[in-house]
């Protein structure tokens, strides 16, 4: 386990070399002056060299990394300890796997957010984490700054789900979805390419593949999907995606 307390860049501190009184971390990356605090982030993960190239990552977009576990028992424990906004974690580790961390978190700590960070998009996996009370659920060799926009999306109160692990949960709506209450319909102004889009995206798509299925640009894709989730009323694409098959979409 490692803490960082540096205002520029993250400095590795052994827990051996801190009383428990000086683990509470220090925001990083900002000036006392500023109005919004850093996000504090504790990494759980088994993998040494992956747990600290995600720190690094975090911490150059100026998030405070408090603290860093290489299992799920001594995750929970920093938790508890160091109360961090959000959880970064694995869910096959040894011991206890993630998705039971992620279950005593919640539980103990309800003011923190866990994002499971994973390379396992399993049915099971995905849809035990998110019962478990996961808000976020992204697979390993996604770029980046698709996880650190999905830490701030945490941080912010919101969710995110891959579109490739949101397939498991789309599945199973679509089964239930004759058994529940179906919308009017989806909105008039979305216009035959954006329902095109939508289609896709419920099945699971990412932009790349939408956009080669429709021969067009990636960056025409996330405009398209920026439209679509003004014109639904959602805050991100799995929630348009639930929308889609209420309305009968997939």
């Amino acid at each position: 386990m490692s803490v960082y307390s540096s205002p520029q860049r993250a400095t590795r501190v052994s827990s051996s070399q801190l009383p428990d009184s000086q683990l509470e971390p220090v925001l990083a990356g900002r000036s006392v002056s500023d109005a919004e605090p850093a996000v504090r982030v504790l990494v759980v993960d088994a993998h040494s060299f992956f747990r600290k190239g995600v720190s690094l990552v975090l911490t150059d977009e100026g998030m405070n990394v408090v603290g860093e576990a290489a299992d799920g028992e001594e995750g929970v424990r920093l938790v508890t300890r160091l109360s961090p906004d959000v959880v970064v974690i694995d869910t096959h580790m040894p011991g206890l796997s993630g998705i039971e961390a992620t279950r005593r978190v919640v539980e103990q700590s309800p003011g923190t957010q866990v994002l499971v960070f994973t390379t396992s998009g399993d049915d099971d996996d995905v849809l035990r984490a998110i019962a478990a009370g996961a808000r976020g659920y992204l697979l390993k060799g996604a770029p980046m700054d698709e996880l650190v926009e999905g830490v701030r999306t945490l941080a912010a109160g919101g969710s995110t789900v891959s579109p490739r692990a949101a397939a498991p949960l789309l599945r199973q709506l679509r089964a239930h979805a004759t058994e529940a209450a179906m919308d009017t319909g989806l909105p008039d102004e979305l216009s035959e390419r954006e329902v095109e889009v939508l289609k896709l995206l419920t099945q699971g798509a990412d932009n790349s593949v939408i956009g080669a299925s429709l021969h067009i640009s990636k960056g025409t894709v996330k405009n398209h999907i920026s439209a679509i989730l003004e014109k639904l009323r959602v805050e991100n694409r799995v929630q348009a995606a639930v929308v889609a098959v209420r309305a009968g979409l997939a």
